[in-house]
């Protein structure tokens, strides 16, 4: 016998419905395994809109042919509110119309219209300082290099003078030319810079084109302007911003960086720059070390190098930890992309850093 689509029960879902068996069993399984009406046991019967098509919910017998006769009876498809997958929307099934019509290329706009309370700068908070109720991230370097930039932050976060957490990462790819890190309230900042990564992403895709770096630096700076009340309460997010210029005249200047401060002024540095607790300490190295034209090699190096620096004169930067085995995080961005080091290749780099500060501790 022939089977279609893995049987008959397969067949007729995708047939009728649009679905298959594996995407019915994860509708039940979020409805609790229960009728999503009266919360009866093993519902069976698939509830859909006649006009669209939208899948609504799983429903046991009784439930499903009461909303027949109620269809038959002219009350269409206005059903009971329940809790499923649908539950908030139209009950034609229709997404709201401001997902729909045309809008801003912001996503951060968008969520603002929408649903403003998911902004991290727009939720309330206790009067008072907050600044000892969350881990803090601390240090991050960023060094151009001759075919781009580099990027390395260290890996532990502090909670007053208390190690919150061992093997925190601090940067990452904000799109696929540029780096962020970020340092200072650590749930927030990766909350800052997950959303600023699908900022990015929603200004390609209804733009159809990419934002150039400047613009890319002017975006964050409005999202860290959108936490300054935070920021006044102890809960401050600093970021770091490089890139590889795609519209740079000169190849071997292509590599940029950006500091912001707290009320989301951005500053464009030149050859290299920190934040965090051990920036003094990072920077200070930076500048003994640093020339123009370094290889990626040789700016991973040194950012390597920096970060042992800090953590040597910074209780709340963590120098590379060979017992756990764990490095700091290191991305680079160039002409092909963003890549980040594997974790042997961060390894062997550190490894050699601290052999060398074995023979001469001052660097």
């Amino acid at each position: 016998m022939l089977r279609l689509h893995g049987g008959s029960r397969e067949y007729h879902l995708r047939r009728r419905y649009g679905v298959g068996e594996k995407e019915f069993q994860e509708l039940l399984a979020e409805q609790g395994g229960v009728c999503a009406i009266c919360g009866g046991a093993d519902p069976q019967h698939l509830d859909h809109d006649h006009r669209t098509g939208w899948v609504r919910g799983i429903l046991c017998f009784n439930c499903n042919g009461g909303l027949g006769q109620s269809h038959e009876a002219g009350q269409g498809d206005h059903v009971p509110e329940r809790n499923h997958v649908a539950a908030g929307f139209d009950p034609s099934g229709r997404l709201p119309d401001v997902f729909t019509n045309a809008g801003t290329s912001s996503f951060t706009t968008f969520l603002s219209r929408v649903a403003p309370e998911m902004l991290p700068g727009r939720r309330p908070l206790p009067p008072g300082m907050a600044a000892d109720l969350a881990p803090h991230a601390t240090t991050i370097v960023a060094i151009a290099a001759a075919e781009g930039v580099v990027m390395a932050g260290d890996r532990r976060a502090t909670m007053g003078n208390l190690i919150a957490q061992r093997d925190i990462e601090k940067v990452h790819p904000a799109d696929a030319y540029s780096l962020v890190g970020i340092a200072g309230t650590a749930g927030i900042g990766i909350e800052l810079m997950r959303l600023f990564q699908v900022e990015l992403e929603h200004y390609e895709k209804i733009e159809g084109a990419m934002l150039s770096l400047d613009g890319k630096a002017n975006r964050l700076a409005s999202m860290i302007r959108g936490n300054l009340g935070a920021a006044m309460q102890g809960l401050a997010v600093v970021p770091l911003f490089a890139g590889f210029d795609l519209a740079a005249a000169d190849p071997a200047r292509a590599g940029r960086i950006f500091s912001f401060d707290v009320t989301g002024g951005p500053y464009e540095e030149t050859g290299y720059d920190a934040i965090g607790s051990g920036s003094l300490f990072a920077k200070s190295a930076l500048k003994k070390r640093f020339r123009a034209g370094l290889s990626v090699d040789d700016a991973t190096r040194l950012a390597v190098e920096a970060l042992y620096d800090a953590a040597d004169d910074d209780t709340a930067t963590g120098g590379p930890d060979l017992t756990r085995r764990i490095y700091p995080v290191v991305m680079t961005a160039t002409a092909e992309g963003t890549r980040r080091l594997t974790d042997a290749e961060t390894a062997t780099i550190a490894e050699g850093v601290v052999a060398g500060r074995m023979e001469n501790p001052g660097g």
